[in-house]
């Protein structure tokens, strides 16, 4: 059966401007890091990105790497947008990224010219792209000179690969460096991904300072803390979830580590008429400099209810009190 969007999907939301740019981007956007490797269930790959679009997320961030396998995400990205998107594709902001380890051997990671720009075209292979919206270093490289991984940015856009160039966890001094040398390229970066939630407040030590100098956009990524500012781990650790499994990214020590910050938490949530999810995202978005949070999600459900945080993103001092007691 073929995919038709709901027509109503631009209806309501309140479009952010990128920084200084000409594009805007939701307030809410979809990752795909997990959900979407080689597997997971396609078709509910597929409802995702449907219940996304069909409620007016437009933008879909990836990266060479995201799977697993790396590379099988942005594998079912193409497949999904072959069947159901490529008439909206001018609707559409894509995203990918490169920098982490993706293949064996001395060019499969950091940020060389030779490993950017492989990457690229590897990655509009995989996703049956002519071109991506967004291409970001997806992290600084100590070893390799910042104009060398600059000058691969400039190429990929001035090649008609990429629109705009961005970066992601880059320090302040780099993010400001790397800045100056796109604009004398003419090239400016246009955004810098970033993680940011309740618990890690780690940009606004500097990062956050650099972008609003640099008039960037900002993509914050893990608003929800990998999952342990929802209301999942309240009783404890299911044994489906990511903490029970083999993630090294959200493991059962960490999540027992925050249990009482995550209820206190929970029920300053109530009290505001929200789910903890919902508040985890309307607190990143108070930030101005914050154009969009990224989610992840594995069930479309979770996505409207990702949403309904828009419906309240204000906070009072008291509010904030609580919150900043429990940040790491």
């Amino acid at each position: 059966m073929s995919y038709l969007p709901d027509p109503e999907r631009y209806a309501g939301t309140d479009y952010r401007r990128c920084g200084r740019s000409g594009l805007l981007l939701p307030p809410v956007s979809l990752g795909l890091w997990h959900n979407f490797g080689a597997e997971s269930d396609y078709e509910n790959a597929r409802r995702l990105v449907h219940g996304a679009f069909d409620s007016g997320i437009t933008y879909f961030d990836l990266a060479n790497n995201y799977g697993p396998p790396p590379g099988s995400a942005e594998e079912c990205f193409g497949r999904i947008f072959m069947q159901d998107l490529s008439r909206y594709r001018d609707e559409l902001v894509i995203a990918t990224k490169a920098g982490h380890l993706m293949w064996e051997g001395p060019y499969g990671d950091w940020g060389s010219r030779k490993h950017m720009l492989a990457s690229l075209n590897q990655s509009l292979s995989r996703m049956k792209l002519d071109y991506v919206d967004i291409f970001y270093a997806h992290r600084h490289d100590p070893e390799t000179p910042l104009e060398e991984t600059a000058g691969a940015l400039v190429t990929a856009v001035q090649s008609g690969k990429a629109l705009y160039a961005g970066i992601s966890k880059f320090p302040a001094e780099q993010t400001r460096q790397i800045c100056a040398m796109l604009r004398e390229a003419r090239v400016p970066c246009l955004v810098h991904q970033l993680r940011y939630n309740m618990f890690n407040r780690e940009p606004e030590a500097g990062v956050f300072a650099a972008i609003r100098e640099e008039g960037l956009g900002c993509v914050a990524f893990s608003p929800l803390a990998q999952g342990m500012l929802t209301n999942r781990y309240l009783e404890g650790i299911p044994a489906d979830s990511r903490a029970a499994g083999a993630s090294v990214f959200l493991t059962e020590e960490r999540v027992l580590h925050h249990g009482d910050r995550v209820r206190r938490l929970a029920a300053l949530a109530q009290d505001r008429g929200q789910s903890l999810a919902q508040m985890a995202l309307a607190w990143v978005l108070r930030e101005p400099a914050v154009t969009t949070a990224l989610i992840g999600a594995s069930r479309p459900a979770q996505i409207r209810d990702c949403l309904g945080a828009l419906k309240n993103t204000r906070f009072s001092p008291e509010e904030l009190a609580v919150i900043d007691s429990t940040a790491d």
